[in-house]
């Protein structure tokens, strides 16, 4: 299956979905059966509500080891030298350090690898598709996309990555604890779902603190929370909620909006282009005003998955809340050169604010207050291979 196939089929399903909700730029989608149950080890406390889970794919433990085996696993790419955890590194909140990533083949991805962690939760998949709603649907980019080329299947080579995949006596030992005849692709993107569907984190200094657990947290990070959590700074508006993200979806609704937001990092023609390599929703969508809109991340372990924003263009947390506090980011030369703040497409929520030296250190602290060292050690989420 080819990338520009799997898109156009989305994009014709989006402009649908904007259609019939008016034109908007926001697109809601019904969420529709989903198959989920406690049973499964989520590792979710009981306060949060379960993931959607499609009731073609329910989770169990066989297909998440069966899963796990497969992220971490070389061969599932078309010349054996990339897995799902090449870009994807638990030590790194499953991102990675790289501004973009690179693919099997070395080609330069143009976006930056996003953290998979509670991804259970997300609205839509990738940085800026409506229409990718589920990790079915978006494992198919990684595995089959040619635009970029990332782990590398084709129709060439995806008989000899199953043969290879299915001779090892420990996948045809996983299979058979999964009730599974034979491995094929629907399947392995099966597997793969599974496995991701159950990386999830809710054990930070601040879900300690929100539980009632007294001196957890720093006075830093407590002044750091009010600022986040202020009207002044607004951060909360896009990052809010129990996975500081409000791209967020769970078993709950029975309907899904899916917000995305033009942060004012680029004004390139001084009429808010963004860099042509990656300009946002409007590459699904066609819509001007959708220029530089994309998801707003999880701000889960956000002190591990430097460098941030859709490219990785931004380093370090405090060059993002410097950038914020502007109200956008002004480039003086280059091949980017342009005034962000003046974007006409800027999210109002972005409008800049006044911070002090003291209140930008508070804030990182809160941010990395969000981080989960239960989960970057946690050893069902580890490399089986290496054991």
């Amino acid at each position: 299956m080819k990338r520009n196939v799997v898109l156009a089929a989305y994009a014709a399903f989006v402009v649908l979905a904007l259609s019939a909700c008016g034109g908007g730029s926001e697109t809601r989608y019904q969420t529709g059966e989903s198959s989920v149950t406690r049973e499964f080890n989520w590792n979710i406390p009981e306060h949060v509500p379960l993931p959607i889970v499609p009731s073609d794919n329910p989770v169990d433990e066989a297909m998440f080891q069966l899963g796990r085996h497969l992220f971490y696993d070389l061969r599932l790419s078309g010349n054996g030298s990339q897995s799902c955890a090449s870009c994807h590194h638990q030590s790194m909140a499953f991102a990675e350090s790289l501004e973009r990533s690179i693919g099997s083949t070395g080609e330069l991805h143009p976006r930056n690898a996003q953290s998979l962690v509670n991804v259970a939760f997300n609205t839509t998949y990738t940085w800026a598709n409506p229409a990718l709603v589920t990790l079915e649907q978006q494992i198919l980019v990684p595995l089959f996309g040619e635009f970029p080329v990332e782990q590398g299947i084709t129709e060439d080579n995806k008989d000899a990555v199953l043969a290879a995949i299915g001779a090892d006596a420990k996948y045809q030992q996983l299979i058979a604890e999964a009730g599974i005849d034979a491995l094929n692709f629907n399947t392995i993107v099966k597997a793969l779902a599974t496995f991701v569907r159950g990386i999830n984190s809710f054990s930070s200094d601040t879900d300690r603190y929100e539980n009632g657990e007294a001196n957890v947290l720093s006075s830093a990070a407590l002044k750091g929370r009010e600022l986040f959590f202020s009207e002044g700074l607004e951060c909360f508006h896009c990052h809010g909620g129990y996975n500081f993200t409000n791209a967020t979806a769970d078993s709950s609704q029975l309907f899904v909006d899916t917000p995305f937001h033009n942060t004012g990092l680029y004004n390139i023609d001084g009429q808010g282009a963004y860099p042509e390599i990656s300009q946002g929703i409007i590459e699904i969508t066609g819509k001007a005003s959708d220029m530089g809109r994309f998801k707003a991340p999880s701000l889960r372990n956000v002190a591990l998955t430097a460098p941030y924003m859709h490219d990785g263009s931004i380093a370090t947390l405090e060059e993002v809340i410097r950038t914020y506090a502007a109200g956008g980011r002004n480039i003086s030369n280059g091949v980017n050169a342009g005034d962000g703040r003046a974007n006409p497409f800027r999210d109002g929520f972005v409008s800049g604010f006044d911070i002090s030296e003291d209140d930008i250190q508070n804030l990182i602290a809160f941010l990395e207050s969000l981080t989960d060292f239960e989960l970057i050690n946690n050893p069902r989420f580890a490399n089986p291979w290496e054991n």
